[in-house]
């Protein structure tokens, strides 16, 4: 290698502009803030006229901010889905109809049965505020603000810390889809299990309102706090208790992985699209001008919404088994499997998307604001 001389080092260029930009900043990952090096580097120009990327905690302080606005301000539609997948508001729906003479879900066409789902689900919501008050629509928001922070972080963290092991150990420093599945999986046993007692307390705070005994119109309450939710399961059911449900988070995992690859393959596909438009010299369009600026947003969304749907009934089951309710003084579900086939038997196939509505205007919006931006 000839190194410059001192006089050479200073001397102007003879032919083209001078490059002041003499060390230009390495692109970095956007989940873990590490340096990507490599082919990728040198051949896509779109890395290098991307803007620098800041340390992977400032993603987590932003990616927390935009979780406890979020979690804020769907907070109502939280708990009307939450109540949704719950068996006693699924009771309440049930004599409603047979009160009204409505024969069950299964039994209308699809475009009917939707229409009263959609009837039913904005009923609940504003009967909440009626009966119970505004606060009530914010039931449970305390332990859901503070699951949101560590459990975004977590899952970030994780996913894109394995994602660069994975890459750099088994398939030599490169990223494809069955990298981006496994740091997916990953991350989201070690959220799911780091974070399930949060959500078990957020789930009976919301329907504390159903376990509570009535004495005329008044209703006392089970819990006084969250606090007090995590003191009595824990006399109750023991530290186990906190981790009911776990099972069927396990099995969530697979919309998140879901959500993560399809993100990241959305993600490469708008990269690529850049890519070819700044190679060909022409001029952006319009089209093109919005692609570029609403296309992670839109991928983030879409990722998000073809997960949720398709891995909707273990979000069911899964507040079921944190709910723990009693038949003949035992435990009406008692575990993933038993808890999926009573449902389907006593309920039919309609009880496990019950909530799914309010579930997508909740998440969808949440995962365009996390990935998105």
């Amino acid at each position: 290698m000839t190194f410059l001389s001192a006089s050479q080092s200073i001397a102007p260029a003879r032919s083209g502009p001078i490059s002041h930009n003499t060390n230009p900043l390495l692109p970095q990952s956007r989940e873990a803030g590490d340096v990507i090096h490599g082919k990728d580097v040198e051949s896509s120009s779109v890395r290098r006229n991307e803007a620098p990327v800041t340390k992977a905690w400032a993603h987590f302080v932003a990616g927390g901010v935009a979780g406890m606005a979020s979690a804020t301000l769907t907070s109502p539609l939280d708990v009307l889905k939450t109540r949704l997948q719950s068996d006693f508001y699924q009771c309440q729906i049930a004599a409603s109809r047979q009160a009204r003479g409505i024969p069950p879900p299964y039994v209308l066409s699809v475009l009917r049965s939707g229409l009263l789902h959609f009837q039913e689900t904005f009923q609940i919501l504003f009967s909440i505020h009626r009966v119970e008050g505004w606060r009530a629509l914010f039931k449970g928001l305390g332990p859901n603000l503070t699951g949101v922070v560590p459990a975004r972080a977590i899952n970030f963290y994780t996913y894109g810390n394995g994602k660069r092991v994975i890459s750099e150990h088994f398939n030599n420093g490169r990223e494809s889809a069955w990298v981006h599945l496994c740091a997916a999986a990953f991350a989201g046993i070690v959220t799911g299990t780091a974070t399930n007692p949060i959500w078990l307390v957020k789930t009976r705070l919301q329907l504390d309102k159903s376990n509570a005994e009535r004495t005329g119109t008044q209703a006392f309450r089970q819990y006084k706090n969250s606090f007090d939710c995590v003191k009595q399961t824990v006399q109750a059911e023991g530290m186990r208790g906190l981790y009911r449900g776990l099972s069927a988070s396990y099995l969530g995992v697979s919309e998140s992985t879901l959500q993560w690859v399809l993100y990241e393959q959305l993600k490469l596909a708008l990269s690529a699209r850049k890519e070819r438009l700044e190679s060909s010299g022409k001029l952006p369009t319009f089209w093109d001008q919005t692609v570029d600026w609403n296309g992670r947003i839109a991928a983030a969304g879409g990722a998000k919404f073809f997960a949720a749907v398709l891995t909707y009934p273990h979000e069911v089951v899964r507040t079921r088994l944190r709910q723990a309710p009693l038949q003949n003084g035992q435990l009406k579900y008692t575990g993933l499997v038993q808890c999926f086939t009573t449902i389907f038997k006593e309920e039919g196939m309609a009880a496990l998307y019950g909530g799914l509505t309010p579930h997508l205007l909740r998440v969808v919006p949440s995962a365009a604001i996390m990935f998105g931006m």
